[in-house]
């Protein structure tokens, strides 16, 4: 039997890193996104936008799982973070349940809990909301949608807190919020092949040695970490300088996303 996953937001950063990593036999990979993508081998193509619901219904059609990272993946005006991420992602989780589909992997990330301060130590696996963004508020509901698919309609749902997935960390704070590529494959496979996981958050990082965050319910669905940032540590320390948790913008697990530049309603008012 052929496995066919549903990957929203395929052209983004995160799905153009996992598109390869993905890939295996006997698996087809169906790639959504507004851009325009070209189909490699096992690989099909759906352009359309998440806030679609025929688009996204006919998507999830004959799929086994979907591995939702579609929408801003940046901060953006409430009306864009509630159209394209908050309802976007009810539509994809209505869509694969009108379709019977029964797995959701959901990309929320490290800004739901942005407030959360560093002083408090390791940030648990179920870390109460505390979105420092308009996209983090997009990120707990996300969260909540998923919750909700899982309890009414038993649909397998694990949202996955994403601290930052590039090939490389890019600054001091990365140290402790990095997911390597290669990791990142690996805790979705985990999440794509986990039994019977009803809802579950779990962080995607790395296993960094400067890392903030549990990696307990994650590594209890199968992932096994093999990357760690400190192998870049000594370059970005000497470019950066080492971070102190007593200053800004580091006293909160959001960084510079809890700063006033990223104040968007004072920015769109005026005052």
């Amino acid at each position: 039997m052929t496995e066919r996953i549903l990957l929203t937001g395929a052209a983004g950063g995160v799905g153009t890193l996992m598109r390869p990593r993905l890939a295996k036999p006997g698996r087809v990979l169906r790639l959504l996104d507004i851009a325009e993508l070209s189909a490699g081998d096992s690989e099909e193509v759906v352009r359309a936008s998440v806030t679609d619901m025929d688009a996204m219904e006919r998507a999830c059609e004959g799929v086994d799982a979907v591995l939702h990272l579609g929408g801003h993946s940046l901060e953006a005006s409430w009306k864009d973070i509630l159209d394209v991420n908050i309802n976007g992602t009810y539509t994809v989780f209505e869509a694969a349940r009108r379709q019977g589909v029964r797995r959701v992997i959901f990309a929320s990330s490290n800004h739901a809990v942005g407030f959360v301060p560093r002083s408090a130590g390791e940030v648990g696996d179920y870390a109460f909301p505390r979105p420092d963004t308009n996209y983090g508020v997009g990120k707990v509901a996300g969260e909540a949608i998923g919750s909700h698919y899982a309890d009414r309609y038993g649909m397998d749902v694990i949202s996955v807190r994403i601290g930052s997935c590039f090939e490389k960390p890019r600054d001091t704070r990365m140290l402790s919020t990095w997911m390597s590529p290669d990791d990142g494959a690996r805790l979705f496979e985990a999440c794509l092949s986990t039994p019977n996981p009803g809802y579950r958050v779990v962080w995607g990082v790395s296993d960094n040695t400067r890392g903030w965050f549990s990696l307990a319910e994650a590594k209890a669905i199968g992932y096994l970490p093999q990357d760690d940032s400190e192998v870049f540590a000594a370059e970005l320390i000497a470019e950066h300088g080492e971070p102190r948790l007593d200053e800004d913008p580091h006293r909160f697990v959001g960084g510079a996303w809890c700063g006033p530049d990223m104040d968007t309603a004072r920015k769109e008012a005026g005052r």
